[in-house]
């Protein structure tokens, strides 16, 4: 039996559904995330998972809307000089946390703080930055040595490291440690009493939230919740998710494997749309830190070596109109989309050329440790496709099947592979996160203070630092091109397509935003 008719089937069959009560209750929405929640630190971290749930519960400064523009969220607005380099920001009245205390400006300086230390555009203004004071209660000054026009959107940008607002007790925990109170000022508690990592998670609607009075846009507006609890379903067998979602007992699936997309579609009481605008990019991750991918010969060569098509059909199966091949590291269909220096990312593969670039590296035989999260339908088939290449390139593999959560703790090890650190892992970027280099921490090439796999290009450091600097869009367009070569050039990583998703619900759930992320107000079920 094929494995897309074994789905099927597995899907259609009420043996397949879990055991969980009949998501009927107006005030609870049942929803499967696309893997686990081992963390709810989104500071600390970059898993997408993580960021959807923490943004239930704390809140940014600002946050941006549909259009990527930062609005004010947790501020009333804020004053800049007119060289940029003096903002003040003032929180808006009525703000509180979830254990009743008042939300201070204390509180949002220790947050920036250690936020500062994880993010790209953090650590942007750490190095900017003369002064963070509290001018009182509500309002907080940042003075810079140099501009930063691009400060709100640092502040209310949508991916992780993200620029959570929390309480200082919480917000003094080491930047590089995780944190072990979950209290914020979002329109969701969290239950620690009911999480059970693997299984399930638990958000509570916080009665004293006070919503601003603006329709809710992305992260922007009014976050207007209408279920008295949110439960995360674990489901990592999709034919289990499947079987769940048609029976009614989950209200709302994420991430529904492409080969069950066709199954879905015919259930009279299912939708399925692709809801993210602006799509993904998919990620080979390469340690830049030890042999043999220490040397550009060696990540070239795989470049060369890895095809898009070979990935892009592994993550969505027989439907080409979810995908194109790319050769850049920018989002296609929006303004710095640039396909300059790329020419090795497309086209046909050349297995000869990259075993010889591979031999001149040093590569002689080694085991190259492949973290695969087999949990999750992208990053285990795009895992499988590297097995693949890496065997055809002669290469000894070691793959090694692990859950997202033991990925996302051991990618952030710079051991030796052969001591319980890695060579490549997989992932996926969010379009929204790679328009520019502002949220996009896969981009950097700082070595040390970089992304999971530290790679180290001044080449491209000097681009990011063009883009910091760009007047205007023609110039950020400019830096974009030295940015892309550069990145190919150095094999920062290797981008292995461009796709999107479905996701799927039942049809008596409405107000599903068209995001980049899971957005949980808006949505009501009858």
């Amino acid at each position: 039996m094929r494995r897309r008719d074994f789905l099927a089937v597995a899907a259609a069959s009420t043996l397949a559904a879990p055991r969980i009560a009949r998501a009927a209750d107006k005030n609870v929405l049942r929803f499967v995330p696309q893997a686990n929640l081992s963390s709810l630190d989104a500071v600390a971290g970059t898993q997408y998972v993580v960021r959807n749930a923490a943004a239930m519960v704390w809140e940014t400064l600002y946050g941006v809307d549909h259009t990527l523009t930062p609005q004010p969220q947790m501020c009333e607005g804020h004053e800049a000089s007119a060289d940029a380099k003096t903002w003040t920001f003032k929180l808006r009245e009525g703000l509180k946390w979830h254990d009743g205390a008042p939300v201070t400006a204390r509180d949002v300086v220790a947050s920036l703080q250690r936020w500062m230390v994880r993010d790209t555009m953090g650590q942007v203004i750490k190095g900017r930055l003369d002064a963070l004071e509290v001018l009182d209660d509500r309002s907080v000054r940042f003075r810079l040595n140099k501009p930063f026009p691009k400060m709100l959107f640092a502040l209310g940008k949508s991916n992780a490291p993200m620029a959570l607002i929390m309480p200082e007790r919480i917000a003094r925990t080491d930047p590089f440690q995780l944190i072990r109170e979950y209290v914020g000022s979002g329109p969701m508690q969290f239950r620690t009493d009911e999480w059970v990592p693997g299984s399930r998670a638990v958000f509570a609607r916080f009665d004293g939230y006070v919503p601003r009075q603006e329709a809710g846009d992305w992260l922007a507006g009014g976050k207007h919740v209408a279920f008295e609890r949110i439960e995360w379903q674990i489901l990592p067998d999709p034919a289990t998710a499947g079987a769940a979602l048609q029976n009614g007992e989950i209200d709302w699936w994420e991430l529904p494997i492409p080969d069950l997309v066709p199954l879905l579609r015919k259930h009279r009481e299912v939708a399925v749309d692709i809801v993210d605008p602006l799509g993904n990019l998919g990620s080979l991750r390469m340690n830049h830190l030890w042999p043999p991918f220490n040397d550009p010969r060696a990540r070239t060569a795989l470049l060369m070596a890895a095809a898009q098509e070979d990935y892009m059909a592994a993550v969505c199966g027989g439907d080409d109109a979810l995908w194109q091949a790319t050769g850049s590291f920018f989002t296609p269909g929006t303004a710095l989309y640039t396909e300059d220096g790329g020419a090795l990312a497309k086209g046909r593969r050349d297995y000869a050329a990259a075993k010889r670039l591979l031999a001149e590296s040093g590569y002689n035989g080694e085991k190259i440790v492949l973290m695969v999260a087999t949990d999750i339908p992208i990053t285990k088939a795009e895992g499988d496709v590297t097995a693949d290449v890496l065997g055809k390139l002669g290469m000894n593999v070691d793959y090694q099947a692990l859950d997202w959560g033991t990925v996302g703790a051991r990618r952030a090890k710079k051991d030796s592979p052969t001591k319980g650190g890695w060579h490549i892992f997989h992932t996926w970027h969010a379009g929204a996160d790679c328009i520019n280099p502002a949220p996009y921490t896969a981009l950097d090439a700082g070595g040390d203070k970089a992304w999971f796999g530290w790679p180290k290009s001044q080449a491209v450091e000097d681009g990011i630092t063009a883009w910091y600097d760009a007047p205007d869009l023609a110039a950020e367009k400019a830096a974009a091109v030295v940015i892309n070569r550069a990145s190919y050039d150095n094999v920062t990583y290797i981008p292995t397509g461009f796709f999107r998703q479905y996701q799927a619900w039942r049809k008596n759930v409405s107000g599903i935003a068209r995001a980049p992320l899971p957005l949980f107000w808006g949505v009501q079920k009858s």
